[in-house]
């Protein structure tokens, strides 16, 4: 699924075979704040003098998790980017994504010899840019600093979908992703600019790093078709492990797990009813994404809900290969923040 934003994007392509192969486009357009993930990010620095070797370890650790979390959210093409609003009143802090990625199955499903299973080739690939940038408040020692990450990813791979009947199907993948992260600070405080060499060198801020990550998924999938509206069901756990191989400074290595677990509801709504020569259609679908690990600590969230409710025009035979047209809305909330989206919806079968 395509998706894009005015401040942040997002683009995907998400390929499903009922009979026919399916490809999604969906271009949206975000608006919001980002108070709550971006402070999460950027919180690392908010004090980097006079601290003792376990809470300098403390700061590094805390560091890895927010390059992990940045990294997956940035890069992977599971997890959806958006405009985020926190619950925490921090207003200065700001987050944006871009996106480009997806999966698909390849072709119609084989036999599998005589074991009565299908089986078609899955790729995967999605490659992506974040900023983060907090400036500090009159509340704060560091009063007038900015504290500033980006963050490009690039993921690729691959797998196999095996249908068990023409309902039920399990697609394991394996893809492999690398991460640039950087850090910025730019220091105007008092505070900062006394203390701005020792952090430097300590790796808390001005920081350049490259990381390399794995990511072992499994994806099951239900379709079920009543008179003509299709409910899927899926569920993906999806196992990320990361670990740097460069960085500017000795002090500052990344290494981490994350585990992501997205259970989903599609539903696809012919309704019969003509605008303009086109068939409308409805729905959309509802997930849940448990988060665990690094990517539940760099973001300071449990979970992640999304509703994507959508209205199309039915093309299919008319237009190319387009099986749809239409609008899209998003809204997603996790722990102590919210984000919505709303764009264009199409759809490609092939």
């Amino acid at each position: 699924m395509f998706k894009l934003k005015n401040r942040a994007v997002s683009i995907g392509i998400q390929k499903n075979l009922m009979k026919n192969f399916r490809r999604r486009f969906c271009p949206s357009f975000y608006s919001g704040a980002t108070a709550g993930i971006a402070a999460s990010l950027l919180a690392a620095t908010s004090a980097f003098a006079a601290l003792t070797p376990a809470q300098i370890n403390e700061f590094r650790n805390t560091i890895g998790n927010h390059v992990e979390a940045a990294t997956i959210l940035g890069g992977d093409y599971g997890v959806g980017g958006g405009a985020f609003g926190g619950g925490n009143g921090d207003k200065n802090a700001t987050i944006n994504v871009s996106k480009f990625g997806g999966s698909g199955d390849v072709g119609a499903p084989q036999p599998l010899g005589n074991l009565g299973i299908g089986w078609q080739p899955r790729l995967q690939g999605s490659m992506g840019y974040l900023t983060a940038e907090n400036t500090y408040d009159k509340t704060s020692i560091l009063h007038g600093d900015k504290n500033e990450n980006k963050t490009f990813a690039i993921q690729f791979g691959g797998g196999a979908r095996f249908w068990f009947d023409e309902s039920f199907s399990i697609a394991p993948t394996f893809m492999g992703m690398y991460g640039h992260s950087e850090n910025s600070y730019t220091a105007k405080s008092a505070f900062a600019l006394a203390n701005k060499a020792e952090a430097k060198q300590l790796g808390l801020i001005d920081w350049t790093v490259d990381t390399w990550t794995v990511r072992p998924a499994l994806n099951f999938q239900y379709k079920y078709t009543w008179h003509r509206t299709i409910f899927t069901l899926s569920s993906d756990p999806v196992y990320f492990y990361t670990e740097s191989f460069n960085s500017s400074s000795s002090n500052l290595k990344i290494s981490g797990n994350s585990v992501t677990w997205e259970n989903k509801l599609d539903v696809d709504v012919p309704l019969g009813v003509m605008l303009f020569g086109h068939e409308l259609r409805t729905g959309g679908y509802f997930s849940r994404t448990e988060l665990y690990d690094g990517i539940r600590d760099g973001l300071n969230s449990e979970y992640l809900y999304e509703v994507h409710p959508r209205i199309v025009l039915d093309f299919l035979g008319e237009l190319w290969k387009v099986q749809w047209i239409g609008l899209g809305v998003s809204e997603f909330w996790g722990n102590g923040f919210t984000g919505w989206s709303v764009g264009a919806d199409v759809a490609f079968r092939f």
